[in-house]
């Protein structure tokens, strides 16, 4: 059965933290949605190499429409960390125990939200201090799978992020 999955992105997305896992997640066979601040937006990567249009706004989109969500890292949540919506969409997200695969800066978004006490994850290296210090259990691996998380640290970790990402929601396409 194909799956709905969410990408929440902003500006400034690392590129092929989005790209791979978006490509990988369509040609097996689920349907992606992108949701920014705002519906229409055309965002930008930071490497300048790929953009994304937008097909809801964080306002328009329910968790209960998505299996899972992908939250891309670089600079994209910081600048999706100041909208209450946002951060509500994730909670929501984690309530209803739904996957929530976040690579690089992504798992600030979680942090934001007041999810990671006693969680294990991981993310971009120079998160750890902070990321313990909210009560997380840093762990410095490729990808850490806690329960309904998926995490890893960087572009480099890509492959092993996607590949737990794809056993979560299966394949469709084959």
């Amino acid at each position: 059965m194909a799956h709905k999955v969410a990408f929440l992105l902003a500006n400034d997305f690392e590129d092929s933290e989005m790209k791979n896992p978006y490509d990988a997640i369509t040609k097996n066979g689920h349907q992606a949605v992108i949701i920014g601040l705002e519906k229409g937006a055309e965002l930008k990567g930071k490497q300048g190499t790929i953009s994304y249009t937008t097909h809801l706004s964080v306002d328009e989109a329910n968790p209960d429409d998505y299996e899972a969500l992908v939250i891309p890292g670089g600079k994209s949540p910081e600048h999706l960390i100041g909208s209450e919506r946002a951060i509500d969409f994730v909670r929501g997200m984690d309530k209803r125990h739904k996957t929530i695969a976040a690579i690089c800066h992504g798992p600030l978004l979680l942090e934001k939200a007041g999810l990671i006490r006693g969680r294990n994850l991981t993310a971009f290296p120079e998160l750890h201090a902070e990321l313990n210090d909210a009560g997380a259990r840093f762990i410095d691996k490729q990808v850490v799978v806690d329960e309904n998380w998926i995490t890893s640290r960087t572009p480099d970790d890509e492959p092993y992020f996607i590949e737990e990402t794809i056993k979560k929601l299966g394949v469709n396409a084959y």
